[in-house]
């Protein structure tokens, strides 16, 4: 977030008449012997890709996640050992899914923590969450400060750092990976030869294509460019979204998001996996968009809209934020500490929008039109 304070391909086998056996070998095989060869899409392959199974939120550092320094989620320490990370994020989770009935959790990671002694505890967190039944993204932040320029900040460091990610967990399949959040400081060319790259290096070592999270262009504000690229066939696509970009009715926040969001094709790869307003400050969302308040109608509309497009459009979607220590935004704030640490929801009407994105219900949570 750049914010002012978001399948499988199964290939069946079988066993049918010799004649019929020997013309379904030579449709399928990638080189037909008195034939043209067959167009190579084959390197690219894609398999089919559900972006609704993704029904989460993120889980952030207080920073936002840009640090020039390990990420530490919100509710941890780095004075936190393995097994202490471990129980704090279980009961993190626990609220994730009784309370928001999340079953995804997007994080940050940069390669001051992955490596360092911190990532012994930090692991903690993954492990928890894929213990817990959860789906994990891992999306790469860079840092603050002169470092934010939309650019990866050490291409060695971040190398190194995605190396160890896919080994530690290459086997397993709910773990996902995002090479970079927000790619601002690319021109689409520019970011869709890095995305490129990355699917290169690590598909080869293994790391299926659906288990890749390719950022839109900018701020991940546009999709169609990455979804129109060949070479990234076959991975999901990542969009961020968000209420204070502008000023709309409903109907201009419909026109704009589906402006961002290319044809239904894409969408069929798309996740929003940031999008959010704010939620701390007593705002109903079921209610009208219409009462006056302009700052306070804007994000009802928004949310109102882009909960409908997305539910309509059959994308993921992932709330920014689940949890963040003292973010307006946040679903969720922390109550306690160490065994009596919980969540408590920070607006119920935030979480119905959020169930209709899902796919939940048969009525809308507010009026429409």
């Amino acid at each position: 977030m750049h914010a002012p304070t978001t399948r499988r391909g199964r290939l069946l086998a079988a066993t049918i008449a010799a004649l019929a056996g020997a013309t379904a070998l030579a449709l399928a095989s990638p080189v037909v012997a008195d034939a043209t060869p067959a167009p190579a899409p084959a390197a690219h392959t894609k398999p089919a890709l559900d972006p609704t199974q993704f029904r989460g939120v993120n889980w952030a550092d207080p920073r936002d996640n840009y640090a020039n320094g390990p990420v530490v989620l919100s509710g941890l320490s780095t004075s936190d050992d393995h097994r202490t990370v471990h129980r704090t994020s279980e009961r993190i989770l626990r609220g994730f899914r009784k309370d928001l009935g999340a079953n995804t959790v997007r994080m940050p990671v940069n390669p001051y923590s992955v490596g360092t002694a911190w990532w012994n505890s930090y692991k903690g967190a993954i492990d928890a969450a894929r213990h817990a039944g959860f789906r994990v993204v891992l999306g790469y932040w860079e840092g603050d400060g002169t470092s934010k320029d939309g650019k990866v900040d050490d291409p060695a460091a971040w190398t190194t750092m995605w190396d160890t990610l896919t080994r530690t967990y290459a086997h397993d399949r709910g773990v996902y990976f995002e090479p970079m959040n927000e790619p601002f400081g690319y021109t689409a060319d520019q970011w869709i030869q890095v995305a490129t790259d990355w699917v290169d290096r690590y598909t080869a070592r293994g790391i299926p294509r659906d288990r890749v999270f390719v950022s839109g262009v900018g701020y991940n504000d546009h999709v169609d460019a990455v979804c129109a690229a060949p070479a990234l066939a076959g991975t999901y696509v990542s969009q961020h979204y968000y209420g204070f970009w502008g000023t709309h009715d409903p109907a201009g926040w419909a026109a704009d998001f589906e402006s961002r969001l290319g044809d239904q094709a894409c969408s069929a790869r798309t996740v929003l996996d940031e999008f959010g307003v704010p939620m701390t400050t007593g705002i109903d969302y079921r209610g009208s968009a219409t009462t006056g308040d302009a700052d306070s109608d804007n994000s009802v509309a928004f949310l109102q809209t882009v909960s409908t497009t997305v539910r309509e459009r059959h994308l993921g979607a992932v709330y920014w934020p689940g949890l963040r220590t003292d973010d307006t935004y946040s679903l969720t704030s922390i109550q306690g500490s160490g065994k009596h640490l919980s969540l408590a929801v920070t607006n119920d009407s935030g979480v119905a929008l959020l169930h209709w994105a899902w796919g939940e219900g048969r009525r809308a949570p507010f009026s429409v039109g």
